[in-house]
């Protein structure tokens, strides 16, 4: 299966350099390069990419506006949005995750990080750039005055515990098993049962649950 990839960056170098760099991956095609928000919405819309990655900062219409119009709430058939972005403004990675994100980077990144991002985008799997995961995250943990989260109708199990914990501190499917001594195959059936109960759709809105919470504090 090819992993068919729009970018959407208003500067023509790191959209070419994000196209070669994919572009040297088997199993990725660009199928289209924007320069602004407004076309990235409609080139999305008509080709159905499996992956859309949107720069933050571009005329017209930014990358958050462009994530809530094709991946938040209420989206029929929502799309895999990635960011990346010069800015590691907290504001901007809260928006970027309420608005149906599910993987946020920045530009500095390596190829390597780029690649691994997409892949995860492609099946609705959230990554988070390590250099901003936990400082970032950290900033939804609860005010002491702020009204709590309602319980969970099903709460979560000690191991799913676990598991969210290491998703919220930026672990990998295969770090967790290791950390925990359990099969990949078993860390990815405690996420989607930790998904299914926080009704949440990837491992970044399951790690922001966990910060905002405080089931993470540090």
């Amino acid at each position: 299966m090819t992993i068919r990839v729009l970018v959407a960056d208003d500067q023509e170098m790191i959209r070419s350099a994000f196209g070669m760099i994919l572009g040297t991956q088997p199993d990725m095609e660009v199928v289209a390069s924007v320069a602004d928000g407004e076309s990235a919405v409609a080139q999305a819309r008509r080709l159905r990419p499996d992956v859309c990655l949107l720069d933050i900062r571009m005329p017209a219409l930014d990358g958050l506006e462009a994530t809530r119009l094709l991946a938040g709430p209420g989206v029929d058939a929502p799309l895999n949005v990635l960011i990346a972005t010069t800015f590691d403004l907290d504001e901007y990675v809260y928006r970027a995750l309420r608005n149906g994100a599910c993987g946020f980077l920045l530009k500095d990144m390596s190829p390597a990080l780029l690649i691994e991002a997409v892949r995860a985008a492609s099946t609705g799997a959230g990554l988070i750039s390590p250099a901003v995961t936990v400082r970032l995250l950290a900033k939804l943990a609860p005010a002491r005055d702020s009204a709590p989260d309602r319980p969970l109708p099903e709460p979560l199990t000690d191991r799913e515990l676990d598991v969210v914990r290491l998703v919220a501190n930026g672990h990998t499917n295969d770090e967790i098993g290791a950390r925990l001594y359990v099969s990949l195959a078993t860390v990815k059936t405690h996420l989607a049962n930790a998904q299914r109960k926080l009704a949440v759709r990837n491992r970044v809105e399951v790690a922001a649950w966990a910060w905002r919470t405080g089931v993470v504090t540090g």
